[in-house]
């Protein structure tokens, strides 16, 4: 089996390990001559992962299909009494 550099992704995690500080600058990592893509964010097993680690986007998914499961029933039941 074959090692796929085309979907690995690096994510650089820490409170001060950010690339939006100008000072810091991250590495390029290679692969196989592939460049990999730097990431913010990845979503695995469904779980979103965010390099500072809180939980904001899991829980905003999470709220939004809950709200799309709630409309479609809204929508597809005409007596909606108890």
């Amino acid at each position: 089996m074959l090692f796929n550099a085309d979907k690995c992704k690096v994510m650089h995690v820490g409170y001060n390990n950010n690339n939006n500080n100008n000072n810091n600058k991250h590495a390029n990592y290679d692969v196989n001559d592939v460049q990999l893509e730097c990431v913010l964010e990845e979503k695995d097993l469904d779980v979103i992962i965010s390099e500072d680690l809180k939980w904001q986007k899991q829980c905003s998914e999470a709220v939004r299909k809950a709200n799309r499961m709630l409309g479609m029933i809204k929508r597809n039941f005409v007596d909606r009494s108890q």
